[in-house]
């Protein structure tokens, strides 16, 4: 079911197409709820949306032995990084980086706000990245995420950075 929804074959329970989905605005990916599970999907099954995919180790293996998948996965984290005001690039060593955009100080008032769903979200987007193959970005992400952290302590909460921390962890992911 998320394979051929992330290989473009196929809608999700909602009718939408993974293109469709891409080319939300702001305010859409804010507003609609459904949406996070299937972009980013896990091994268990969601609290708020009951008809979300769930990983198991079969597709887990297919998307990470699978580069169009993971390029796919790619470009649906890139568009959640623009949505929180963040970039990510390759350095010159090929390391990956995530930093703060031109846009970061508009978006961050979306979402850097105390016990905003967004935390949830992005807590989902790591464990997401760390099962799916695509380690790297979630480290970055996180190491990002962590600055975020100490300059706005006081709107993200030491609970839900922990949820972070846990979500990068090797072997935490599932």
């Amino acid at each position: 079911m998320i394979v051929p929804f992330y290989l473009g074959e196929q809608r999700d329970s909602e009718g939408r197409t993974i293109a469709e989905i891409w080319t939300w605005d702001f305010e859409e990916l804010e507003c609609v709820h459904d949406y996070i599970q299937w972009l980013f999907p896990l091994p268990e099954r969601s609290a708020f949306n009951p008809d979300a995919p769930i990983l198991d180790q079969e597709i887990i293996e297919v998307f990470q032995s699978n580069p169009y998948l993971r390029q796919n996965l790619l470009r649906s984290f890139t568009i959640m990084l623009q949505f929180y005001g963040l970039q990510r690039y390759e350095s010159n060593d090929g390391k990956v980086i995530i930093n703060q955009s031109e846009e970061y100080q508009n978006r961050k008032s979306e979402w850097v706000c105390i016990f905003n769903h967004n935390y949830l979200r992005i807590t989902r987007i790591l464990k997401c990245l760390m099962t799916l193959g695509l380690e790297n970005e979630a480290q970055a992400f996180y190491e990002c995420l962590q600055q975020i952290y100490h300059e706005d302590s006081n709107h993200i909460g030491s609970e839900t950075f922990q949820y972070w921390t846990i979500a990068v962890k090797p072997n935490q992911a599932m």
